[in-house]
């Protein structure tokens, strides 16, 4: 699916990554070409070693592909010096993991206003409530990690990642650590995000219950991009897994 540049806020052009060299080498991504538009949410999913989280932490700028480019919002990632390229990722992109992160001494508050700290800014209190607010956790701000369950814990996670208002919101396995209840109520959360406030979101999964509430779901399977669904349902993504998973 192919999208003109100024629908794309993300794209990633012939990409390629290869770890090691020689007979042991791996090719973990093999000239993947796609575009994101702006204002969705596309899953990514294939079986493990397909090269989903390399496809993830290329586009993301916290690895260097060995050919081919990523284009966030017009910029080309390989032209930046490292220190221009960490400032884009503090400033235009959001991360959340499948691993909280949280600091168990400071309040919801205060871990989600830790990145403009850690940045050398002061975190305006304002922004910091709306983006807990954002996640559904207004009335949180004060309660320590300990105080919160798994599920708000990511929540919290999830407010940190959009406090500077990310063109991208990049999620890896983000319901991984979570129970069921738990995993639908942050999925529906980034969802909601999408839809209510056009936050363009990436996230990898291997739950096809998740990927299910995306826009487009693509596959990845031995570093190449090999099908592309729009909107398709849980059962739909869970046969193409299996025929991925069947044919590695």
């Amino acid at each position: 699916m192919i999208m003109g540049d100024d629908e794309a806020v993300l794209r990633l052009e012939q990409l390629h990554r290869t770890y090691g060299t020689g007979p042991e080498a791996v090719h973990a991504l093999r000239g993947v070409d796609v575009d994101f538009a702006r204002g969705t949410f596309t899953a990514v999913m294939g079986p493990s070693g397909s090269g989903k989280s390399t496809l993830l932490q290329c586009a993301a700028g916290l690895d260097r592909p060995d050919g081919g480019r990523v284009v966030l919002d017009g910029a080309d990632l390989a032209a930046l010096t490292e220190s221009r390229l960490t400032v884009l990722r503090r400033e235009k992109l959001g991360f959340v993991f499948q691993a909280f992160n949280l600091v168990g001494s400071l309040t919801a508050e205060q871990n989600v206003g830790l990145p403009l700290r850690l940045a050398g800014r002061l975190p305006d209190r304002a922004d910091v409530h709306r983006a807990l607010a954002q996640v559904g956790l207004g009335e949180r701000t004060g309660h320590l990690p300990s105080q919160l369950s798994g599920g708000q814990q990511q929540r919290v996670a999830i407010a940190r990642a959009l406090i500077t208002r990310p063109q991208v919101l990049f999620a890896d396995e983000p319901t991984g650590a979570l129970d069921s209840a738990s995993s639908r109520d942050v999925l529906a959360l980034l969802r909601e995000l999408v839809d209510r406030d056009g936050q363009s979101t990436v996230m990898v999964t291997h739950d096809p219950v998740a990927a299910s509430y995306a826009d487009r779901v693509l596959f990845l399977a031995d570093g190449r991009l090999v099908a592309d669904l729009d909107h398709p349902t849980a059962p739909q993504i869970a046969e193409r897994m299996t025929a991925l998973e069947t044919a590695a």
